[in-house]
């Protein structure tokens, strides 16, 4: 059953009507009004309801949808997203965000290499260009489903992580138990259209994007611990960056 939700529009007012519509709804949604899952009043129905014109409507929606909170599926309809995991500009792990929480994060390991050669990783890790690196790729995933793709590339002195290591807890924790803390990262974000294995093991469909997120990560001495290259699913996470004037 589709809810609702009350909605009061200021005609006067210099704020947009679009803009209006789409805090009152997101409101609903972080309040917890509308859950994971609910389905969405569809666009002509908000309309009539609201005499608003539909190219209000569909703005405000598609603000939503942009932002995360909303999910359009061919046959389905709109949705309010799963949970989405918001990434502070902390330098933690998913596994630590998630578990943090309170999530259940599970880990798939798909790769596991100890002699993986990348030119452009060797560089990031201040290490000759055919060095033997460990290449680790995993699926990250928590009770909704499949949340992102992590690939990292560290050293060969970590030739002896394993699978199991990797399962129990974050790389960064495992990191931090060997005495490597990494304490300051560079992190390029952006998105893209998923590719067809990424739509298979994040469960996406054929024009949905992806997440992306490279990281190069330092101890306090400046001396590189890691080289990741991440993609998630556009519905189960967003970057929350708080930026300060100088």
């Amino acid at each position: 059953m589709t809810i609702q939700i009350p909605v009061s529009i200021d005609r006067s007012s210099p704020v947009p009507l679009y803009h209006q519509l789409a805090e009152q709804l997101a409101k609903s949604i972080d309040d917890g009004v509308l859950k994971p899952g609910d389905s969405f009043e569809n666009e002509l129905s908000l309309a009539d309801r609201l005499d608003l014109s539909r190219p209000t409507v569909r703005r405000a929606i598609v603000e939503l949808v942009t932002r995360g909170l909303l999910v359009r599926r061919r046959g389905i309809g709109t949705t309010v997203a799963q949970e989405v995991i918001h990434r502070r500009n902390e330098l933690t792990s998913l596994y630590d965000d998630l578990a943090n929480g309170g999530r259940t994060p599970t880990t798939e390991i798909l790769q596991l290499v100890t002699d993986y050669v990348d030119q452009r990783a060797s560089q990031v890790l201040g290490l000759p260009k055919e060095t033997p690196l460990v290449y680790i790729e995993r699926l990250r995933s928590v009770p909704e489903g499949p949340m992102a793709i992590l690939k990292n590339w560290l050293a060969p002195s970590f030739a002896d992580v394993t699978a199991e290591g990797l399962n129990e807890k974050g790389l960064y924790a495992l990191l931090r138990s060997r005495g490597h803390v990494p304490a300051v990262a560079h992190q390029t974000i952006g998105a893209r259209p998923a590719v067809a294995e990424e739509r298979r093991l994040l469960q996406l469909d054929k024009n949905d994007p992806v997440l992306t997120m490279s990281r190069r990560a330092y101890d306090a001495a400046g001396h590189p611990v890691e080289f990741g290259d991440h993609c998630y699913r556009y519905d189960r996470y967003k970057f929350d960056i708080t930026v300060y004037s100088t």
